[in-house]
């Protein structure tokens, strides 16, 4: 049963002081039969007073206002928790009454928001590739493998050419992105093919193992797999999400289980950085440098988020190829 120290250290800068700083927080740990949380503190600029509640999801959000003139806001998250390994799901050959299971939570509650999937404009191109990785007689469980493979071969992990508000069209076109992009394109996927699929917002912790995702929150998903429950799935890395994964929160998409997002009286330039710190039992401690996000907290004029060359580029290259 591992134990986690992780430090979630969020801060914004601002050009000039700003006020009213209005912000919704999900950084609040789940504790589960997997998941024990030992200790959570949580400290932010002002000491602002946070009101909390429990969402649709069963998150637990909170809410506070910063209302004084500040140029820096910093939100300081703490927690210690130990999980548990689950036992994956065990091999069946009765798939064809799992299949026909899943076709009955189609109309059930909690798993009627996690069956919706978006139309987009690589929507056949997607069934086409659903169709191919789809065995026939295959067992939901190993379908849901067969995605987070395809998804981990044909997307490539490149930091900082999609934002938190890039949707799925242009993740794949690009075909690049980083963790929510790759949890966006597998939900959709499962979905499709009828398999209840739940975005997962939380940490890594992998222990010197070197995988994708470190230094900041990390997204996966959760796949439901009829006869044994939710299984975590992580595109990114491919692999299955165990006892190195510490869940902060469950929803549709990023939008359901952003960290922390608001909006702030001031100017529209700011800069949001990120650094999770992440401690083991043995004494080791995974330290990144704090990692520049694109801003989720928004001022009274929205910000108008420009281009990037790896976008251009990929555009030009689309125009040579239809003007040949």
């Amino acid at each position: 049963m591992p134990k986690f120290n992780i430090k979630h250290i969020t801060k914004y800068t601002y050009e000039s002081l700003v006020r009213d700083s209005v912000n919704h927080i999900i950084l609040y740990p789940k504790e589960h039969e997997h998941q024990q949380v030992m200790k959570h503190d949580l400290q932010i600029s002002g000491n602002p007073k946070v009101d909390t509640f429990v969402d649709y999801y069963g998150n637990q959000i909170g809410f506070f206002t910063y209302s004084e003139r500040h140029r820096q806001l910093e939100i300081y998250s703490e927690l210690t928790v130990v999980t548990s390994a689950r036992e994956l799901p065990a091999e069946t050959m009765f798939s064809e009454f799992q299949w026909e299971e899943l076709q009955a939570l189609r109309y059930h509650v909690p798993y009627i928001d996690y069956l919706k999937w978006e139309a987009f404009d690589g929507l056949r191109e997607l069934k086409e590739v659903i169709t191919a990785s789809k065995e026939s007689e295959a067992a939901p469980y190993h379908v849901a493998l067969n995605f987070c493979t395809y998804v981990y071969k044909h997307f490539k992990y490149i930091q900082g050419v999609t934002t938190a508000q890039t949707q799925l069209n242009e993740i794949w076109q690009l075909k690049a992105g980083v963790c929510q992009d790759f949890a966006h394109i597998l939900c959709q996927m499962l979905r499709m093919a009828n398999i209840p699929a739940k975005y997962v917002s939380g940490y890594i912790c992998p222990n010197k193992n070197g995988m994708r995702g470190e230094g900041a929150t990390h997204a996966w998903v959760e796949a439901y797999i009829p006869s044994f429950g939710w299984l975590g799935l992580d595109p990114t890395n491919n692999c299955i999400a165990n006892e190195t994964y510490v869940i902060l929160a469950y929803g549709r998409s990023f939008n359901d289980c952003s960290p922390v997002k608001g909006v702030y009286k001031g100017p529209s330039d700011h800069k949001l950085t990120v650094q999770v710190i992440v401690s083991y039992d043995d004494g080791t401690v995974e330290q990144h440098e704090p990692v520049e996000e694109m801003p989720v907290t928004e001022p009274e004029v929205p910000v108008v988020f420009k281009g990037n060359s790896y976008r251009r580029n990929l555009q030009l290259m689309q125009q040579i190829q239809q003007q040949q």
